[in-house]
């Protein structure tokens, strides 16, 4: 099993915003996570620290922020994907996530624990949080 990005444990996504983010199903291969920012939350600072396929269940507009508040991504500036599109992202260093959309961000986060796991076909990155 490959050991996640050296990042302290209290910043894991469960530990540091169990708020927003519920452990669905977990192995030594992939850990997956339903993540739910309301309309109007800031999902405290957390990390992701292994890379991951994203479905996306519900859109809104967010903004990430890294640790020192530098906005990092404004998907107002980005097209719109699509409820059902699936995603990839890299490993995430700390970061906020605020919900500036009209309704709930909810996404499906499936990381994968494994040394290969880079996607075969090219999906899409969005670097989501």
């Amino acid at each position: 099993m490959a050991a996640p990005i050296d990042w302290p444990d209290e910043l894991d996504a469960l530990i540091a915003a169990p708020s927003y983010h519920r452990l669905l199903f977990e192995n030594d291969s992939v850990r997956v996570i339903e993540n739910i920012v309301p309309r109007g939350h800031t999902v405290p600072l957390h990390t992701h620290c292994w890379p991951s396929t994203l479905y996306l269940l519900n859109w809104s507009d967010i903004v990430r922020r890294d640790a020192e508040g530098t906005v990092i991504m404004d998907s107002r500036q980005l097209n719109r994907p699509v409820e059902g599109t699936v995603l990839w992202s890299p490993a995430i260093p700390a970061h906020t996530l605020e919900n500036v959309g009209h309704c709930d961000f909810r996404l499906i986060c499936i990381e994968l624990k494994t040394p290969s796991a880079e996607p075969k076909n090219k999906l899409p990155v969005m670097p989501l949080g």
